[in-house]
């Protein structure tokens, strides 16, 4: 009898320090970075400014899902190719449905401490999707014309520069 409620006290105690997105979840997560088309080059930045990770898509990384107690983490992941406009995606981490679950049975305890310390209450997307759009040029003019050097005036001649 003695062996049977120590063991329900143990099991009783141990849903009282933990959280069930602790236990269900994690605090960092695998994010996966694609361009169309593939092969940008890509810099996750922090909050704070920093350059977190760099890589070329596509790629996996991991990233925490929380920046502090009750705080959940936040990038912009920058992606430049060349012949293609630069483009920013923001990535945002969002509470995880496990961290609900501590209404049921993670108690308090789980809710205000142990989850929001361990950052498994936020839980991250699976990806960042950019549709880079190619750079093109504006005249300015809705026309262009093509001429020949032999088609311009001497004086438009005189001001030319040679380029060899």
């Amino acid at each position: 009898m003695l062996k049977k409620i120590t063991l329900v006290a143990a099991i009783a105690g141990l849903g009282l320090v933990s959280g069930c997105a602790s236990i269900l979840s994690d605090s960092n997560y695998p994010v996966t970075i694609n361009s169309n088309p593939a092969g940008a080059n890509f810099v996750v930045v922090n909050e704070a400014g920093f350059d977190v990770h760099t890589g070329v898509t596509p790629d996996t990384i991991t990233l925490s899902a929380s920046d502090g107690f009750f705080s959940s983490a936040s990038y912009v992941v920058k992606f430049q190719m060349a012949g293609f406009e630069e483009q920013s995606f923001q990535l945002r981490a969002g509470m995880d449905g496990w961290y609900i679950g501590n209404i049921l049975f993670g108690g308090l305890i789980g809710m205000l401490i142990v989850d929001p310390a361990t950052g498994a209450m936020w839980k991250l997307p699976e990806s960042a999707n950019v549709s880079l759009a190619p750079v093109t040029a504006a005249t300015g003019l809705e026309t262009l014309s093509i001429a020949s050097v032999h088609q311009l005036t001497d004086e438009a001649k005189a001001q030319l520069i040679p380029l060899n």
